[in-house]
């Protein structure tokens, strides 16, 4: 789509919201739209480069959780997920059948009981963070020096939009 085509699409959203349309917000929403499609591409790309694991997105999703908040409830991993309670039990259920996280008791509430990575959900997030890390440092590589500096300066603020 062109950026004219772009613009019209834009200007048409936003007059079913907006009757007064001011040049910032448009430019705003074009920038919005090239920086979504961008980075949609960019995740597409990146999930290609992952190893072959039979998983799914959201277990892996929630693999990461694991490794990243540690040992976790399973309503406390459905939060951090945003998903379902049942939802999470299904995700949690699989991902111990293939041996990738430990179910332990919880140490002070004999209901609930903890989820952790086994030393084979490591493995497999490590070789799966190795192997796209590996093709996007060869992409960086292939920058120019402006081109990567560009990018080191837009880390900040592309954790800003993450985090809001």
């Amino acid at each position: 789509m062109t950026r004219l085509a772009r613009y019209i699409v834009c200007y048409a959203n936003e007059m079913a919201v907006s009757p007064s349309l001011s040049p910032t917000l448009t430019a705003d929403v074009e920038l919005a739209h090239d920086v979504r499609i961008a980075v949609m591409r960019l995740a597409r790309r990146l999930r290609s480069e992952r190893p072959e694991s039979g998983l799914t997105l959201t277990q892996l999703a929630a693999l990461a959780t694991v490794e990243r908040h540690g040992p976790v409830t399973p309503g406390e991993l459905a939060a951090h997920e945003r998903v379902s309670p049942p939802s999470m039990t299904r995700v949690i259920a699989a991902l111990e059948r293939n041996n990738l996280l430990i179910r332990t008791a919880h140490p002070t509430d004999g209901r609930q009981s903890l989820i952790s990575l086994s030393d084979a959900g490591e493995a497999l997030l490590a070789a799966d963070r190795s192997r796209r890390e590996a093709w996007l440092g060869r992409q960086l590589g292939a920058l120019g020096a402006d081109q990567r500096a560009a990018v080191l300066a837009a880390l900040p603020v592309l954790e800003r939009l993450a985090e809001a």
